[in-house]
């Protein structure tokens, strides 16, 4: 017998809480990656009522329309990614929810609502979902942890076309770098002259998102980074970005921002702290070394929550430093 014809009828002498506990296992047998899907279930012969009977009663978790995940099963925006596109495959993973799958950085909070395009017209959402309406063409997909989404350049021109600017630059300097997100390091995805070409095309927000495109900066180590060189150039001020910097024993480092002139290097720590002795260890020996560069003659330091949060005071600091060293440059 195949795992779809599992459903069996009470057997004899059988007592209620021994039926109860083989249907649940029954269940448990038919979910793939602990997701049953309704039509499976009805499928392998189990009686609709009863088959809702056991899933409320047994603590399963209802996930979508015609789709369940078992009790112990964690619910996050992957799972509903995978059981909407397994329920309508015409569905194509997308924004936020191909950001990431394509492990590119975004401001705020991790997204719960999966994410999706769909390229026919008509207006579609359930709790869990968004769907968006537009055009796709089979350049505009690819494959991602086995989820057919769209492609790194048409996720970033999705969402610079959508997001306000600090977000829609954020996303689209993490895409244009190599980074390591969520403990893997990925290449840069897309260069500036592939988002470009996808920004040409006359879709909503276009315009505004092509307006955007010199704040982008592929040099970008980090959202905390992009946001605080996004911070100095709404207050006119404008370092260089990663330069390449000598120790005296001849060691390359490249800090976030330097103010040549007044020889000001600008620090801003990303999202994770020192985890380890080591690390904090060897981020001090870092500081140390690069006020040893000849072309240093201070360093500050700032926080990322610093840079998010107290935008005034981490540009005010930077200005006062820039007032001790000379002209701004």
């Amino acid at each position: 017998m195949s795992r779809t014809e599992a459903w069996n009828p009470p057997r004899a002498q059988e007592t209620r809480p021994r039926r109860r506990d083989r249907e649940l296992r029954e269940l448990g047998a038919l979910a793939s990656g602990g997701i049953l899907l309704v039509s499976e279930a009805v499928k392998a012969g189990w009686p609709p009522r009863l088959l809702n009977r056991r899933l409320h009663t047994g603590g399963w978790q209802r996930v979508h329309r015609g789709a369940w995940a078992a009790p112990d099963r964690l619910v996050d925006w992957l799972t509903r990614a995978w059981v909407a596109q397994r329920l309508q495959p015409h569905l194509v993973c997308s924004h936020r929810t191909a950001a990431a799958l394509h492990l590119v950085e975004l401001l705020g909070r991790p997204c719960t609502e999966a994410q999706f395009t769909d390229p026919r017209p008509g207006v579609y959402r359930r709790p869990g979902i968004r769907v968006h309406c537009a055009a796709l063409g089979p350049a505009d997909r690819t494959v991602r942890r086995g989820l057919c989404t769209t492609t790194p350049a048409r996720t970033v021109g999705d969402l610079i076309r959508c997001l306000p600017r600090d977000e829609a630059v954020a996303a689209a300097d993490s895409a244009l770098s190599a980074r390591t997100v969520r403990g893997v390091r990925r290449p840069k995805l897309l260069d500036t002259a592939a988002l470009r070409t996808e920004l040409a095309t006359q879709r909503a927000g276009a315009a505004r998102a092509r307006a955007w495109l010199p704040l982008l900066d592929p040099r970008s180590g980090s959202p905390a980074e992009t946001v605080a060189r996004l911070r100095l150039h709404d207050a006119s001020l404008h370092p260089v970005t990663q330069p390449v910097l000598r120790t005296p024993s001849g060691r390359a480092l490249r800090p976030d921002f330097l103010f040549p002139t007044q020889g000001l290097v600008v620090e801003v720590e990303g999202w994770t702290f020192h985890g380890t002795r080591e690390a904090h260890a060897a981020d001090l020996r870092r500081f140390n070394e690069l006020q040893s560069c000849p072309e240093v003659r201070r360093v500050l330091r700032f926080t990322a929550n610093e840079v998010f949060h107290h935008p005034d005071r981490f540009v005010s600091e930077v200005r006062a430093a820039l007032a001790l060293g000379g002209p701004a440059h």
